[in-house]
């Protein structure tokens, strides 16, 4: 009971940290993948240039005006400025004064020694004295360089001070500042949807590899325009095409010698069999035996690997009872007994191909048991429900206790033929099938089989679904 409660303790910390790693994969994964898109990058590479443009063409614009044009406006300003100060009389006419500032966007102020008026008192802290005119006009006064145009002398000594009346900002069209933004965002968008319809191939191409990558060709890469992405993307399409027809002339090559070899071997085996048990040569005959059996079970893998592997691959599934399962494998196991079985209860039956299944027990404990001599404890195989998004599954896992694998030889731990170095040599049995042919059992089933280290051993968990 003391053991079960440690193996659940250690799989649930185990459980949370893979859980935890992931998410925060995935956002750092996210991150990267929104800086590193070419997406992105033309569509702020387009924004900036069109800032840059704009910031050149308003400063070209404001310089042209500061220089040539205003040399050329300055002395109409003033011939109108000194109008309006002969229509105001001598001395100001603050009436007057009023009805042009009614008349037009304009403010006055009048500073002298008989009158002193402002059309605008609110704007005081801006207008100062008649060296301080203030206003707008005083913010742009060398605008224009020499003469202060919008400062007017009057013949009895007093100044008339010209500025833009506020009403000329508060009646702005505020309407066309929207419109021009409205405008500058419209056409974001519109650069990021033609980048975008632009980079689509680029996308297809990148997803048609990712498929490729997996072993599955049934579905070519889209040719959406005939020019140098189109071109590229026909051509790995057929890179694509000649990749799956050398893996079928290899799965049929290894096929047809698999069954071709079946025959020979059963004979060799037959006729070992016959041999005379003399004490002589059992050594001999036992030894040739084992030989001819390993054949046997290598030749046997690899007929049902390559099934597997077949985009058509038939399993016959039934209701079957995972936990009596597991318990049956186990008791047909030599050196077994000392196996710890963690099964939960009350699980329902799950359809799956029972031999294959069988196998896929058989081939994970035998691995264990191979790597568990001198280990602490025995092997434990475990089995659990487990919640696939809105889909119930179940999790087998086989632990041993063993040397473990160094992390840099987990991922090929599945693929065929493969072997580790060390304490997982082929001294120890194997040719490096067996967790292939695990993967793709589960595979089959529409499952995936995990291998991590477990400090110390090796934990297994298939997850079905």
């Amino acid at each position: 009971m003391r053991r079960r409660m440690e193996c659940h303790d250690e799989e649930w910390r185990q459980e949370w940290h893979k859980q935890w790693h992931a998410r925060w994969n995935e956002k750092v994964q996210g991150k990267r993948r929104w800086r590193r898109s070419l997406r992105v990058r033309l569509v702020l590479m387009f924004v900036v240039l069109a800032m840059v443009m704009a910031a050149v063409f308003m400063g070209g614009m404001k310089r042209a005006f500061s220089t040539g044009w205003a040399e050329a406006a300055r002395p109409l300003l003033i011939d109108y400025n000194d109008r309006l100060v002969a229509e105001l009389g001598t001395p100001p006419d603050v009436a007057r004064a009023q009805a042009l500032v009614n008349r037009l966007p304009i403010t006055i102020r009048i500073v002298g020694p008989k009158v002193n008026w402002n059309s605008n008192p609110g704007n005081n802290d801006h207008s100062g004295g008649a060296d301080h005119p203030g206003n707008w006009m005083h913010d742009h006064e060398d605008l224009f360089g020499g003469e202060k145009w919008f400062v007017r002398p009057t013949a009895d000594g007093h100044q008339v001070i010209f500025g833009w009346s506020p009403k000329l900002w508060e009646q702005a069209p505020r309407v066309i500042g929207w419109a021009t933004l409205g405008v500058l965002l419209s056409c974001v968008l519109l650069a990021y949807a033609y980048v975008s319809r632009l980079l689509r191939p680029l996308i297809d191409i990148r997803e048609g590899a990712q498929r490729f990558g997996r072993g599955e060709f049934s579905q070519p890469i889209p040719i959406r325009r005939n020019d140098d992405l189109g071109d590229l993307a026909q051509r790995v399409n057929t890179m694509a095409d000649d990749i799956q027809a050398m893996l079928d002339a290899k799965r049929g090559l290894l096929l047809a010698l698999s069954h071709e070899l079946r025959s020979p071997l059963t004979r060799a085996r037959l006729n070992a069999e016959l041999l005379p048990a003399t004490p002589e040569g059992q050594a001999e005959r036992e030894a040739l035996l084992r030989d001819l059996n390993e054949m046997r079970d290598l030749i046997s893998d690899l007929l049902e690997s390559e099934r597997l592997a077949s985009p058509h691959v038939a399993l016959q599934r039934e209701p079957v009872d995972l936990a009596a399962l597991i318990r049956e494998t186990v008791a047909e196991m030599p050196g077994a007994q000392q196996v710890h079985l963690d099964l939960a209860d009350g699980l329902p039956p799950h359809a799956v191909d029972r031999m294959r299944i069988r196998l896929l027990v058989r081939n994970l404990l035998d691995n264990a048991l191979r790597y568990s001599n001198g280990a602490p404890r025995p092997p434990c195989v475990s089995l659990r429900a487990a919640l696939d998004g809105k889909r119930q599954g179940v999790e087998i896992e086989v632990r041993d206790h063993g040397p473990g694998v160094d992390e840099a030889q987990l991922d090929r731990l599945t693929e065929p033929f493969y072997r580790t170095d060390g304490a997982r040599a082929r001294a120890t049995g194997g040719v490096g099938l067996g967790m292939y042919l695990c993967r793709l059992i589960a595979e089959a089933h529409g499952g995936e089989l995990m291998v991590r280290n477990a400090s110390p051993g090796l934990q297994i968990v298939v997850r079905l679904v």
